[in-house]
């Protein structure tokens, strides 16, 4: 057999003559970018992905279809070849209308594989369930409580009637896991050597130390608080979040090997210099827990909470001094666990000032209603105007009568005082929950924003500290939800991890492709009623602190789950199309509105469905069907723009045929063509 040499990108190799430079790279470990070849087929070279740069040849060649020459040198990257290859993959993302995944893990902040754990729920596997949640959330039992669930909000599910109860469901596959005698258990890679120091042990430090523990280096997380969990702990009641179950979970992240030290403040019991010196890098999560003081005459009085300290008094069991008659201040999710505690806490008269309407509260519509029915009255279009007190006490406050006017920056419209329209209520307790800032107490090294938040780069999480990170509420805009600081917790760990290894890496978004739809496109599903949380009736449940939500049984759940439209693409994980869209960073927006192939879905083989709008026309199916099942029932029909790919019925015994053979399904590099059985 006759031998040839040839130097792929400086590597000089030996091959038989007469195979293309694709195959040579191939069978040597050299990934060269390639959608339309397939081993089992001849030379098509349609994709354009697979070009490679030869020394002495002037054009870019296309390595499937290029024989190799002895003494060739080739370069499989440089700036032309990478150019030519993401114009290829921007005109082929560009006509791509497939969803990658499913608009609720979009919507997720920390891009939890939403679909993919519903549909474990749906088999009744739990386990599964949890592991695959577990690879972005390490408190999914937490989180299915208490989070406003912004998944829930992009679930296409609501074009039919209402959105899948997502948030629900996490909590109930990591709670059978959690009681299950076999709870899965993440993978640990072997210890590296490396030290870090997470400082906060809320939501978003807890999320890094389990990940950068998951990759092998020895993690000590510090809070200054009693114990572990954060606002999860300390800003969130026991009705709704068990602090059993807030245990539970941080359990299972210290058994990964973090070391947890409870009771230490920075600046008083160490400082960040110290920390710095002694731990290899360190992720800075501390939260924000400064309550915003309302700016009315009589804020400072006695009986004037935050709405944070009130409830963190709470959650360390005591029992502040609320009187008869309290006012919460406020339309958030807060106000909400504020004024229901104070329920909770014998108070017999509870009011919740609010400046706009009930349909501009930020609160959750459940959270709202559930007040409602435990007795909690709720003042719309008012705004405090004065706390009246005597002898240094709360024993008023005076009311601003509002009315909306023009719509403001964020959309909502703006209150207006109505001149000289005021109401006074009798309180005996004021508590704010306009919001939370920062501490920033023993951080003063650090460089911070203007709104007094620790500056932390948004990709790569690098404070103004070399080898300090932070993450979360202390951050950049200031408090949010738990799974955005989840979410920044997964992504700062990938950093830290490569900063450990000594390279340098930010977070990107990975690139998707998204698919527009609207109710049209779902008018032909069966409506199915969204599942109901069984919950304790209202006068029962306003008397203690016991958990409203009783929990989905293991029928309701899979029946709730089985709902799902299964949005994300079915072959998202082994699609070459993604992968090497986030290769080569692409901007198909770049190229302006083009004219675009229809999207549809075809099953007229009845085992296999075809979907145009993923289709990228390489011809890989139709060259599988003729020249190795030897069948040929698909086709390319049409000229030029026009052309798409339609199967060809020759007999009955079609779907038999397809249904053993799967070659083209299998062979399809983008997840076009879809196995039904």
């Amino acid at each position: 057999m006759e031998m040839i040499k040839i130097t792929i990108d400086g590597r000089e190799l030996t091959a038989p003559a007469g195979q293309t430079v694709l195959q040579i790279a191939l069978d040597n470990g050299i990934e060269i970018p390639h959608l339309c070849d397939d081993p089992e087929l001849k030379i098509y070279g349609a994709c354009g992905m697979c070009v490679v740069q030869a020394e002495g040849i002037g054009k870019l060649l296309r390595s499937c279809a290029t024989v190799a020459t002895d003494g060739m040198v080739v370069h499989t990257h440089s700036q032309r070849v990478d150019q030519a290859r993401k114009v290829a993959l921007e005109l082929l993302m560009s006509d791509h209308s497939g969803d990658c995944v499913g608009p609720c893990s979009l919507n997720c902040p920390a891009g939890t594989d939403c679909q993919g754990y519903v549909k474990q729920i749906a088999l009744g596997n739990e386990y599964e369930a949890t592991r695959l949640i577990k690879e972005k959330i390490p408190l999914p039992s937490c989180i299915g409580r208490v989070c406003p669930h912004p998944c829930e909000k992009a679930c296409r599910r609501q074009y039919v009637e209402q959105p899948i109860a997502i948030c629900n469901l996490k909590a109930y596959a990591a709670d059978h896991d959690r009681k299950a005698e076999h709870q899965y258990v993440p993978q640990v890679a072997p210890a590296t050597g490396k030290t870090v120091a997470v400082i906060g042990g809320g939501p978003g430090g807890l999320t890094s130390a389990y990940f950068l523990a998951r990759k092998g280096h020895k993690v000590t997380v510090y809070d200054a608080m009693p114990k572990m969990g954060g606002m999860l702990r300390y800003g969130i009641p026991e009705y709704r979040l068990p602090k059993a179950t807030v245990d539970d979970e941080i359990a299972q992240i210290a058994a990964l090997g973090v070391e947890m030290k409870n009771n230490v403040r920075i600046g008083k019991d160490v400082t960040l210099e110290q920390l710095k010196a002694s731990y290899d890098a360190v992720v800075v999560a501390i939260g924000a827990w400064t309550s915003m003081k309302l700016s009315c005459p009589g804020s400072d009085l006695n009986g004037v909470w935050g709405g944070i300290d009130f409830l963190g008094q709470v959650a360390l069991g005591n029992r502040p001094a609320i009187g008869r008659s309290v006012a919460v201040v406020g339309g958030g999710n807060t106000a909400m666990d504020a004024c229901r505690t104070a329920v909770r806490l014998g108070a017999e008269n509870v009011y919740v000032i609010y400046r706009r309407t009930r349909a501009e509260m930020p609160a959750e519509e459940l959270e709202i209603d559930e007040a409602m029915e435990e007795g909690v009255t709720f003042k719309f279009l008012t705004n405090p105007a004065e706390i009246i007190g005597e002898n240094g006490k709360v024993t008023a406050i005076r009311l601003q009568v509002m009315e909306l006017g023009e719509p403001d920056a964020s959309g909502r419209r703006s209150p207006v005082p109505v001149e000289g329209k005021f109401e006074t209520l009798d309180v005996d307790t004021v508590i704010s929950a306009l919001g939370q800032s920062i501490k920033a107490d023993g951080f003063e090294v650090l460089d911070k924003t203007r709104k007094g938040t620790i500056a932390a780069d948004e990709q790569t999480f690098r404070t103004s500290m070399e080898g300090v990170f932070a993450v979360g509420d202390a951050t950049n805009k200031g408090a949010s939800i738990a799974i955005a600081a989840i979410g920044e917790g997964g992504h700062a760990a990938e950093v830290v991890d490569a900063y450990l290894n000594g390279e340098e890496a930010k977070y990107v978004k990975p690139f998707v492709s998204e698919r527009q739809v609207s109710a049209e496109d779902f008018k032909d599903r069966e409506k199915l009623a969204r599942a109901v949380m069984p919950k304790r009736p209202a006068e029962e449940r306003r008397r203690d602190f016991l958990p409203v939500d009783l929990g989905f049984t293991k029928e309701q759940a899979m029946a709730e789950a089985k709902r799902c439209l299964e949005c994300g693409c079915h072959d998202y994980h082994e699609c070459s199309l993604i992968r090497y869209a986030r290769q080569y960073p692409i901007h198909p927006e770049r190229l302006g509105r083009r004219e675009t192939h229809p999207s549809y879905k075809e099953e007229k083989l009845e085992v296999i469905q075809r979907d145009q709008g993923k289709c990228i026309l390489c011809g890989v199916c139709v060259r599988m069907c003729d020249e190795v099942a030897k069948q040929g029932l698909l086709g390319l029909v049409g000229r030029g723009f026009n052309t798409v790919i339609k199967p060809e019925f020759r007999d009955k015994d079609v779907a038999s045929i397809c249904g053993s053979c799967r070659k083209c399904a299998e062979a399809c590099p983008t997840g076009a063509l879809k196995l039904l059985i």
